[in-house]
């Protein structure tokens, strides 16, 4: 259980699709945790650090590749370990 390993420096813009030039897989290795104005959330897809903003999934709607649209949501935003 003692993991001597240091866990990379969190990116100030990350995203969980692998696809996208912004997906870091050493990051996701380990639990992250996003608090967005205060609360913590589990549906984030997207976030930046310094222009404020998260990009969630739209809950009905996709685009011409059949993925769910993402929503732009701007606020105060810290990207943590769990």
């Amino acid at each position: 259980m003692n993991d001597t390993r240091s866990l990379p420096t969190l990116p100030d813009r990350l995203s969980i699709n692998p696809r996208s030039p912004h997906h870091v897989a050493e990051v996701f290795e380990h639990e992250i945790g996003i608090r967005f104005n205060g609360k913590e959330r589990n549906d984030v897809e997207e976030y930046c650090i310094s222009e404020g903003w998260i990009k969630i999934a739209s809950p009905k709607a996709l685009d011409r590749r059949g993925q769910p649209l993402l929503i732009t949501v701007k606020g105060t935003v810290e990207a943590f370990y769990s």
